[in-house]
């Protein structure tokens, strides 16, 4: 039989007609692609066929929460991976001074309009925070959401707390929401690390102020865990 198929595939080839491949074939192809990608390139790739399991449309509880509560008073904010938009738009609307960076031109146009209906004053960058400075440090809180928790690499986390540190004035703080190893998952979802990946990277350059199990913010029935860390920068001498 697989001689007889081999046959008919040579057979269509030879008369131009086209031959869909094996969908093993097709899944190997993309996974290959996909770990040739770095972060950034995998990040625009999903937003570009729509698969954004984790744009839920609305605030994540978790910013909300740790704002209020705190209180974390009105400043410069730079929301990393901001997405399109629904944080920096909730920290806009309470009276921070908001910019949002992502690497998706596709996410920023929704946060542009989702801002504008909104009524609210934003600005939105097309840059790679991993990789250049932003303008308008030093801020005086970062929040991130999935951002930190995407580089697999002890190194990579660790230059990313470095990056966020020399955004952020003196005791500034960083909120970051990161996937829960702790989660005994089936099924695909949001990278997962252990406290101590967070603990590893941060604590170079940032005094963690709690560090807490929780899940991210989603309208879906089974949220994936996450911890909720945040920091304080540390004064460097």
């Amino acid at each position: 039989m697989r001689n007889v198929g081999k046959a008919a595939n040579l057979s269509a080839a030879r008369d131009g007609v086209k031959t869909t491949p094996p969908l093993s074939s097709t899944l190997y192809d993309i996974s290959i692609r996909c770990s040739q990608m770095t972060v950034e390139e995998r990040y625009r790739e999903r937003y570009k066929s729509g698969d954004t399991p984790w744009d839920v449309g609305q605030p994540d509880f978790n910013l909300i929460e740790v704002v209020t509560k705190k209180p974390i008073l009105s400043c410069k904010v730079l929301d990393i991976g901001c997405g399109t938009g629904d944080n920096s738009i909730w920290l806009a609307q309470n009276r921070f001074q908001v910019i949002g960076t992502d690497t998706s031109e596709i996410a920023l146009d929704k946060a542009k309009e989702k801002a504008s209906k909104a009524n609210v004053e934003c600005d939105f960058m097309l840059v790679d925070f991993f990789k250049n400075k932003i303008e308008g440090a030093p801020f005086g809180f970062v929040f991130d959401r999935g951002c930190f928790h995407s580089f697999s690499s002890e190194n990579d986390r660790r230059r990313f707390a470095q990056n966020v540190a020399t955004h952020l004035e003196e005791a500034g703080l960083w909120l970051t929401i990161v996937g829960n190893a702790d989660e005994h998952r089936q099924g695909p979802g949001p990278p997962q690390r252990t406290a101590g990946d967070i603990v590893l990277a941060v604590e170079p350059y940032f005094k963690v102020l709690s560090l807490t199990s929780s899940h991210f913010g989603s309208n879906r029935p089974n949220p994936p865990r996450a911890w909720r860390c945040l920091m304080q920068k540390r004064h460097v001498t």
